[in-house]
């Protein structure tokens, strides 16, 4: 492509890195964002239970906003990610008075062990597990997960454009309400839209926002 017709493109932003899984580069462009309204609603909703701290482990953490708000919180967090970069993010954001609280593993997700926990957060996470290992990962999620704890994360839906990808996991709402037999569903949110034309690769999005408390 000329490179006066690159000048004349959107920049690559977040979305783009995703895509092409570019995560070094992904954690830097969203570096600072707040939490997302997934785990804050599964958080406030042990608040409200009288559920003050608990062991959570956040899986993809990524630059580590959502672990930063769970040990803000008080909480115990194990965050994994495959990625050494993104805890070169986390760390220097962890408060020395709560670094005692994080553990952090570089792990892939067919090799992450899930200990029995309160809490596991997956913002984002699923979909990029590649579909031979998500049956694994998720019957680990499930095992680990004590009565009375909680998932939040997201799932992506099979009329996503991304579902096209490969290595992706996608799923339907059927199947999705299949995986979370033995929950009550807290939260679903169906989020489906297509981008505005500012973005470098506009796509179509079907995400289901999740949070399900463990029967």
């Amino acid at each position: 492509m000329p490179e006066s017709d690159e000048r004349d493109l959107p920049p690559l932003g977040a979305q783009d890195y995703s895509e092409t899984q570019d995560w070094p580069s992904y954690f830097g462009a969203v570096l600072g964002k707040g939490p997302r309204a997934t785990l804050t609603t599964a958080l406030d909703s042990f608040t409200r239970e009288g559920v003050a701290d608990g062991l959570a482990v956040d899986v993809a953490a990524g630059e580590g906003r959502d672990t930063l708000e769970l040990l803000q919180r008080g909480w115990r967090v194990v965050a994994t990610d495959f990625h050494a970069e993104a805890f070169t993010h986390l760390w220097p954001r962890v408060p020395e008075s709560q670094k005692q609280l994080l553990t952090a593993l570089q792990v892939s997700f067919e090799e992450t062990h899930i200990p029995p926990c309160d809490l596991v957060n997956a913002s984002y996470a699923f979909p990029f597990c590649e579909p031979r290992h998500f049956g694994g990962l998720w019957d680990r999620v499930v095992a680990a997960i004590r009565p009375g704890g909680r998932l939040a994360g997201q799932f992506f839906g099979k009329e996503d454009s991304w579902a096209a990808l490969p290595g992706r996991t996608h799923h339907d709402r059927d199947e999705i309400m299949q995986l979370l037999e033995g929950f009550q569903i807290e939260m679903m949110e169906v989020e489906e839209a297509d981008d505005t034309p500012d973005v470098r690769n506009p796509k179509h999005w079907q995400l289901f926002h999740v949070v399900a408390k463990k029967l």
